[in-house]
């Protein structure tokens, strides 16, 4: 059964959030607010947790994980970051976009791309979401709350529950978050003289970046 943490989506207490942040550190999978739809969230250094995080996502090894990060130095650990590539990551963070972009050695091997070696990475602007991030001290390895064989996100903290309540070790209900996914930008052609691709169209405004 799934825990349910009703917080305050401005002040959210930090008392909720800390037993939160004690399921990632089990191996447990979260469903958190996010600035554009909820997404499936968990530790990072967890092989058996991403694993879990796929199936209940229904995707493959070849679907971009993505890490969520506090902000952007914190991202530059785990992503290889030109001078061109920072400038746009700075345009658009914290906000509902995921950059994809080469990863570094920091990324364990077995959540980053398996023929491309890069990673989604993204910076919310989201306060719950933030703050979880900051308690847990890293980022968290995370996808798109798109239920298997579906096509829209979930954005009802109650309706996550109830379907996944046998599948996740908790949700985090900070009200209801806009049912739509991020934008998704690769930047990885900016790193040979090219020019960033936007391969799906969401939440994030693409003219915000100059695109």
């Amino acid at each position: 059964m799934a825990q349910y943490f009703e917080v305050h989506p401005e002040n959210p207490q930090p008392r909720l959030l800390k037993q939160a942040v004690a399921l990632l550190e089990r191996g447990g999978i979260l469903a958190v607010p996010t600035d554009s739809s909820y997404a499936l969230a968990c530790h990072l250094d967890d092989k058996a947790a991403a694993d879990r995080l796929r199936q209940i996502r229904g995707v493959d090894e070849k679907h971009h994980l993505t890490l969520l990060c506090r902000d952007l130095s914190e991202l530059a650990t785990y992503a290889r970051v030109d001078n061109r590539q920072y400038r746009l990551l700075k345009s658009g963070t914290p906000g509902a976009y995921t950059f994809i972009l080469e990863a570094t050695r920091e990324v364990p091997r077995r959540v980053s791309h398996p023929q491309r070696k890069t990673i989604g990475l993204r910076v919310p602007d989201h306060r719950v979401l933030q703050e979880l991030l900051a308690l847990h001290g890293g980022p968290l390895l995370a996808t798109t709350l798109i239920p298997p064989h579906e096509t829209e996100p979930l954005n009802d903290a109650q309706e996550i529950r109830d379907r996944f309540e046998h599948q996740i070790a908790g949700v985090i209900d900070a009200g209801a978050c806009p049912s739509e996914p991020t934008t998704v930008i690769d930047l990885t052609p900016m790193g040979t003289g090219g020019e960033a691709v936007v391969t799906r169209r969401g939440r994030g405004d693409i003219s915000v970046l100059g695109l």
